[in-house]
């Protein structure tokens, strides 16, 4: 442990990751459906990951862990082989992957638009561990990779082919080799407070495919998930699993030597912090890590959520903020505008003689509260009540959002974010104060 307490940032968080995707690999082999793990895991890689697929339906409990700890390692390779050094943004990207390897990401449809990135590197002959971030991000499209290579112009999985496999490579190296630009100039957009800030680009270009591979081709928008995948469930096997690994961050947080008041300082701090590892250290950000998830996990089954492989993974998607900016204090205004907007528009549609599926443990409602979170910036700047007006103006827009993209971004809920962004953030900065104008016009009234 002291050799622990004595790593630097970028050390520590490779550590971490390590942590992460072991205790996976781990679970995987106490899963009652292990003895057919390795068959049910060829399921996973050969079957659509469009949303909302769950990878419990498809390849079981064994399998799905066993990919979300693969996944998780091939994160943690690339910034081992390309010599890259972890960050605040990375921990978002291997998180947020690592959550995706439930429902939308395998070890198989990640690599065409890493090799696009990797493309991008030999080009600009920028170095490629600069360029992790951008190749782990990269994959929130993998949904599309999958269907170029086993069913595309099909409307059936015809399964995997030489001719799909070249498209979805060459398709995925154009995408991999544009996002970087795109990356770049995605917070000038939002102004830093969509903390999903790739979800902007990767939206977009998802936006941009569907239509030409779809719309324009004439080729049949094949369906989504079968709605029956998101009954298969286990409440106690996903509470089991994350309150041991939530716990044991806790306690290995305190171990390193956070107490309870660097916490507190963490979550009473009144400036826009983006990265607490950095800032705060390894142990507070670990503990961040650990309380955090344990309040995800509260919420999701205080509202009654179905704990399929969906819902599990978001539970992790929402976590991934964990060390750019997101904690208990800010995020509990984004969950209480979602809980709002849920009762007052399921009123206002039952008035309206409408049919309303938007409750607050619909299966939409639920990921889509898990990218809301990334507006807790402007509950930062702002006050709570604004990152509630964020969330409620989420709420209206999340299960539209699809359309535009065809179901192929994993990162609907934050490219709605950004969206909520363009149309709220000029409204705040030309109407409203932050609160630290707030502050100093108080001050200078005393």
């Amino acid at each position: 442990m002291k050799k622990i307490k004595t790593l630097t940032e970028g050390e520590f968080l490779k550590l971490f990751f390590a942590f992460f995707s072991a205790v996976f690999l781990i679970a995987s082999v106490f899963m009652p459906d292990r003895s057919t793990m390795l068959a049910d895991f060829w399921q996973i890689l050969s079957q659509p990951s469009k949303l909302t697929c769950s990878y419990f339906a498809i390849g079981g409990y064994a399998a799905t862990f066993l990919n979300m700890g693969l996944v998780g390692f091939i994160c943690l390779l690339l910034f081992v082989v390309f010599k890259g050094t972890p960050n605040n943004a990375s921990t978002l990207a291997f998180i947020l992957t690592l959550g995706f390897g439930s429902w939308g990401i395998n070890i198989l449809n990640v690599w065409p638009t890493v090799f696009g990135v990797m493309l991008y590197g030999l080009v600009k002959k920028e170095k490629f561990g600069g360029l992790v971030n951008a190749m782990l991000f990269s994959t929130g499209i993998a949904p599309l990779i999958t269907d170029l290579m086993i069913r595309y112009p099909h409307a059936e999985v015809v399964g995997f082919n030489l001719p799909g496999i070249a498209l979805s490579l060459f398709i995925g190296a154009i995408i991999g080799f544009f996002l970087p630009a795109g990356l770049a100039n995605s917070p000038k957009v939002h102004k830093g407070f969509d903390l999903y800030s790739a979800a902007l680009p990767i939206g977009m270009t998802a936006f941009f495919l569907n239509a030409t591979l779809f719309k324009t081709m004439g080729v049949d928008l094949p369906a989504g998930a079968d709605g029956a995948q998101l009954q298969v469930a286990s409440q106690s096997m996903v509470n089991t699993f994350c309150l041991i690994l939530f716990g044991l961050c806790v306690v290995f947080a305190f171990i390193l030597g956070c107490k309870p008041k660097d916490y507190w300082q963490l979550l009473k701090d009144p400036n826009l912090v983006t990265n607490f590892s950095s800032t705060y250290g390894n142990a507070t950000f670990l503990m961040n890590v650990g309380i955090f998830g344990l309040f995800i996990l509260a919420y999701y089954n205080a509202i009654g959520a179905t704990f399929n492989g969906v819902t599990f993974g978001i539970i992790f998607c929402m976590l991934s903020t964990c060390n750019s900016g997101s904690h208990p204090g800010n995020v509990w205004p984004i969950m209480l505008g979602y809980v709002v907007a849920s009762t007052v528009f399921g009123w206002l549609s039952s008035l309206a003689g409408g049919t309303f599926a938007m409750t607050i443990n619909a299966q939409a409602i639920c990921v889509g509260l898990c990218y809301a979170n990334g507006l807790s910036p402007i509950a930062d700047k702002y006050g709570w009540q604004y990152g509630f007006l964020a969330a409620i103006m989420h709420y209206l827009l999340v299960t539209s959002v699809p359309n535009l993209h065809g179901g192929f971004c994993l990162y609907n809920g934050g490219f709605t974010a950004a969206l909520i962004c363009i149309i709220l953030v000029p409204e705040l900065e030309r109407f409203f104060k932050t609160k630290d104008e707030r502050k100093a016009l108080k001050a200078a009234k005393k």
